[in-house]
This record gives structure tokens, sequence and C-alpha cells, in this order.
């Protein structure tokens, strides 16, 4: 395990596994989780060596009290993922080593996925994450890259952006991770209260509901559902969206050729969470 703040000094550990093609990657904001921890023991399975980068991205936030309040707990990371066996290497650059002097994203035209729920709420949220990632990619080069799904839309942006820019990096999706409660493990969990965190509880609950229903009542009756158990809770719906999986984009009739996922977003006081769950 070690711990790298400048560019020059990873390259040079990454230079021998070049060679050998296996070089995985994950990019996260730290306040590390067991979530996290499964997505690095999948890239230990399959790559020689794991890079985590630990970077609280500035240009992917539209709310800068959201940036102040993120949680930045580099020390327990650290520990956390000495816990783990295998080769990992910790990237925690600063704004200046991975933008340089001006830090501003990248326009990027992601299309139409990057305009349905978190881009439609969050402006300039995607052209962020893709400036980022981006750059993340263009030093490490790796020849795998992991991201969970409970960030499905994210996902689907990487995707497109490994195609934009014709970079040889295999994406890879990896099952949500949840609490015993069925809350989706998040960084943003640990700004909740014992109480908040219990409350919050609905919103799998509720996923779990839409998907149990899904064959039985319609897209609107469904959407109904969701604005009614919101309404009964302590949390604030933001949006809920029942999407295409292909396109993202919201449907208001089902078709039997198509996968559908229900797509979530709602605050606990001022922390937003966001979830997802496949419905066929």
């Amino acid at each position: 395990m070690m711990v790298f703040t400048k560019t020059e000094n990873l390259l040079k550990i990454l230079l021998p596994y070049r060679a050998q093609n296996k070089i995985g990657f994950i990019p996260t904001m730290g306040a590390l989780h067991t979530g996290h921890l499964s997505l690095v023991k999948k890239a230990l399975e399959k790559n020689d060596c794991v890079v985590v980068s630990i970077f609280v991205n500035p240009t992917q936030f539209d709310n800068s009290s959201d940036l102040k309040k993120y949680p930045r707990t580099l020390e327990k990371d650290v520990t956390l993922l000495e816990t783990l066996q295998g080769t990992v290497y910790i990237f925690t650059p600063d704004t200046k080593t991975l933008y340089g002097e001006t830090v501003n994203s990248k326009k990027y035209r992601l299309g139409a996925i990057a305009s349905e729920m978190e881009g439609r709420h969050r402006k300039g949220h995607f052209d962020g994450v893709a400036t980022v990632i981006s750059l993340f990619f263009k030093v490490i080069l790796p020849n795998n890259a992991y991201f969970g799904q409970k960030d499905f839309q994210q996902l689907q942006i990487i995707k497109k952006l490994v195609e934009i820019e014709k970079l040889p990096i295999k994406i890879i999706g990896c099952p949500i991770v949840r609490e015993k409660n069925g809350l989706a493990m998040s960084s943003r969990n640990k700004r909740l209260g014992q109480q908040q965190l219990e409350n919050a509880t609905i919103i799998s609950k509720i996923l779990k509901e839409v998907r149990s229903q899904f064959k039985k009542k319609s897209i609107q009756e469904l959407n109904k559902l969701v604005e009614n158990r919101f309404k009964q809770s302590s949390l604030q719906l933001e949006y809920f969206e029942i999407a295409n999986e292909k396109t993202l984009k919201t449907v208001s009739r089902k078709r039997k050729e198509n996968k559908y996922r229900a797509f979530i977003a709602a605050f606990s006081k001022e922390v937003r969470l966001i979830d997802n769950m496949a419905l066929n």
C-alpha cells in the first residue's frame, strides 16, 4: 500500500505494470465504505495492481455548500484500504496537480443521456464528472475501470466518454452494495444522524415496492404511488422516474422488449441521496 500525491511518482511505480496490461482503476471522492471496497476487491481479481483515487472534484458540484460539507476522511480511507490483500496504490492529488492553474470543466457532447434526471437537476454536473475522469484516465492509463451502479447514469456517461475520446479502457459496472436495512451505501450517509439513516431506508423500500408492482400497475399509477409514499415520509422527493435502461429516457408506457429501471433522488434535510433499481 502506497499513497501518492504527485503524478510523476505514481507513473514511475505503474511503469512495470503497463507491459502486463493489467492496471485497474477506481475513482472515488473518499469517505470510503464497504461499497468502495467491493469495487477494489473486484478489480484485484482481474488486475495486477489497482489505483484508487481520492479527490473531491469541485467541477461536478453545483452547490458550493455541498462541496464544502462533503466528508473528507483520508486517514480512515487509507486504513480501510490497508485491510485488503493485493497491490493497491492510492492517488490523492490536489486540485492544481490534476487541473493545472485553471479549474474548469470541459464541455462534452454526451448526448441525450446527460440531459435526463441528474443532468436536468444538476446543471454542468456531468461535464465536471467527465472532465475529472478524463484527466485521471490520461494520467493512469488503466486497462479496466470500475464504477458502482448506484450512480447508474454516471456509469453510462463514462462509457460514452470512453467512446468519444477513443480510450482503450474497459468500463465495468458493479452491483449496488446496501446496508442490512436496504439503504444504498454512500459517502453522503456519513452526514446523516441515526434517525435520518433510519428514515432514509424509505428510498429502497419504495423502489422494492415499485419493482413488485411493476407488472401490475401502469407507469402513471406507480408515479402516484411513489408520490404518496414520500408525502408520508420525512424525506423530500426531488424526482422519481422510470426510464428505459438503455436510453435513460423517462417513459410513460411499458414495452415488452425494453428493460426499465426506477430512479429516485431525495433530500434528508440538506443531504441529497440517490438510488435506483432494475424493474424487469
